[in-house]
């Protein structure tokens, strides 16, 4: 803070549940962090596919961040608390205990992960019966919604969690609960993941003819009836026995919650560019598109009118911003695969002794022996002959087919340290060309996109920066898809401070918070004299996916 400014008076509480952490911050009315903490938190993988997670874990873990953040800061100056998370299911009985969502019967471990694919067998049938329902989700259903996975647990775990289960949550509802007392569900979780609408409700007829007639016959209620939009103030704010475990004031302001990627979103995609030279200056909000990503990724495109994109999600009604329609690309594993690439090559402990020598990071480290090895060419033409396709857990967008594998062609018997940095970096090249792929789509079904805003944690490496700004910005003939990076990195913070300043009041509207609190740090052009080499990539990549339904043509043939 510049020097006679005087210190902003109102702050407010971000809270972001991961798939491995919880991340807190303090942010002041201009989207500035005044503080940040995070701390782990458990995952249980019982069997392949499997993936669980204990509510009372992330509670805890919300508890101990929270803490830290807000230390030494007078609490009367904290105006809100906005929370954002997974789109992870939790399952509570009647008076609100963990119930298991496990063979094991372990209680503990009641929440069933977002990236949990169990519930496959559950989500073809669904998808068999074409409802009408599924026209807003891409026209198929994926295994990491919330349908499929209530499915399984009435068919599989009847006696120890479905007949017992009083609330079944998405996590971000979960935690504002958990603040508030208060059962209302935000709009961004139903619409997204559990097929409401926010102009005709629940449709009685999907949850009949997928034999969850259940949740009709009481009206809803254990999955929600009463429907807030994110932002909206909850209840009478934060209880007392929440205030104590938050270390925070009774009755301060809490939101109604979104789903991480949305924070994300609603993070970046508002921000002033005025004076960057960007194309997206003189445009409508709508032309931009917030790639949020870390384990996974989302690709969010707003739109004025609902735009149907095949294989992507949405479109969603006021799902993120406020007035706008939503569409939701996505890769289901992208900051995940290149951890399992890097770390599963032979050349893996000698790249963490050498960069623990230099005290980088693996990627940091990488990045630089890419730089020396490539000599006179630019670095991403050293995957000339190596092509990966990125799908080792199945495509989300837009082909939607979780049948799909990993694929890897042109490998050499080398293993060593160039090795598996151009292994590296063709896997960071096959990311960044499956969001051209989602680009494509979401083009061709009426969005027009002319500049990328990126944010999460594989954001923060400027290989996967500029490889997204080379890749992207020849996907069409325009001159270019720069890439705008915050200047808060932590933008999904951001974002769920954002809600929590619309709760307190504070401002005015979700656009204007957005607009206030969301600034420009870094823009990232392309390097469109390369255009003709991603070109060919593009064409390689596409070839990959065909013939994989080639290979399996052949081995399906009787």
């Amino acid at each position: 803070m510049s020097g006679g400014e005087q210190k902003p008076e109102r702050y407010y509480v971000g809270v972001d549940v991961g798939t491995g952490s919880v991340r807190a911050a303090l942010v002041d009315q201009s989207g500035v962090l005044l503080a940040f903490a995070d701390q782990p938190i458990k995952n249980w993988e019982p069997q392949f596919n499997h993936h669980e997670q204990s509510s009372e874990d992330i509670w805890a873990a919300c508890c101990v961040v929270t803490k830290k953040v807000v230390q030494g800061i007078d609490l009367n100056q904290i105006r809100g608390l906005g929370f954002d998370a997974t789109c992870s299911l939790v399952v509570l009985d009647k008076q609100f205990h963990p119930l298991p969502v496990n063979q094991e019967g372990d209680s503990h471990r009641n929440v069933i992960m977002w990236l949990d694919h169990r519930a496959v067998s559950q989500v073809n049938r669904i998808n068999e019966t074409k409802h009408s329902v599924l026209q807003y989700v891409g026209g198929v259903m994926s295994v990491e919604m919330q349908a499929p996975k209530l499915l399984w647990l009435k068919e599989n775990l009847r006696e120890i969690c479905w007949d017992k289960a009083g609330h079944f949550f998405d996590l971000p509802d979960f935690l504002s609960w958990k603040a508030t007392g208060v059962t209302a569900r935000s709009l961004c979780s139903l619409v997204c993941k559990w097929t409401y609408s926010a102009e005709k409700g629940w449709d009685d007829s999907f949850w009949k003819m997928i034999g969850l007639e259940d949740f009709v016959a009481d009206n809803y209620s254990k999955i929600g009836n009463q429907v807030l939009p994110p932002g909206a103030s909850l209840g009478n704010g934060l209880t007392p026995e929440a205030a104590r475990d938050l270390g925070l004031l009774p009755g301060i302001a809490v939101a109604a919650s979104l789903i991480d990627a949305h924070a994300g979103g609603l993070g970046v995609i508002g921000a002033d560019v005025r004076g960057h030279g960007l194309i997206c200056e003189g445009q409508p909000v709508t032309s931009r598109l917030a790639v949020i990503c870390g384990t996974s990724s989302c690709h969010m495109g707003i739109s004025k009118d609902p735009i149907f994109v095949p294989g992507v999600w949405g479109p969603y009604f006021s799902a993120m911003v406020p007035g706008f329609w939503l569409n939701e690309g996505g890769q289901s594993v992208t900051g995940k695969l290149i951890d399992h690439m890097v770390q599963g090559h032979a050349a893996f402990p000698e790249l963490q002794v050498k960069a623990t020598a230099r005290c980088q990071s693996i990627y940091a480290y990488l990045n630089s022996h890419l730089d020396l090895i490539k000599k006179a060419q630019p670095v991403g033409f050293l995957t000339v002959d190596l092509h990966v396709w990125p799908d080792f857990h199945g495509n989300r967008s837009p082909l939607a087919d979780l049948t799909l594998k990993g694929m890897v062609t042109g490998l050499k018997l080398s293993q060593d340290l160039d090795d598996l940095a151009i292994l590296y970096l063709a896997t960071v090249q096959a990311i960044a060309l499956g969001t051209r792929f989602i680009i494509e789509a979401m083009e061709a079904a009426g969005h027009s996109i002319s500049t990328l805003f990126l944010c999460g944690g594989l954001s923060k490496n400027p290989l996967f920066v500029q490889m997204h700004a080379d890749i992207t910005g020849v996907a069409l003939s325009c001159a270019g898809m720069p890439v705008v990076l915050s200047q808060e990195v932590e933008s999904v913070l951001v974002g769920a401070a954002v809600l929590g300043a619309c709760a307190s009041g504070d401002f005015a509207s979700v656009q204007e918070a957005m607009a206030k609190m969301s600034k420009v740090g870094k823009v990232v052009f392309p390097r469109l004299q390369d255009k003709k080499y991603y070109d060919k990539k593009y064409q390689v990549f596409l070839k990959l996916v065909e013939h994989q339904k080639e290979y399996l043509a052949i081995m399906n043939d009787d």
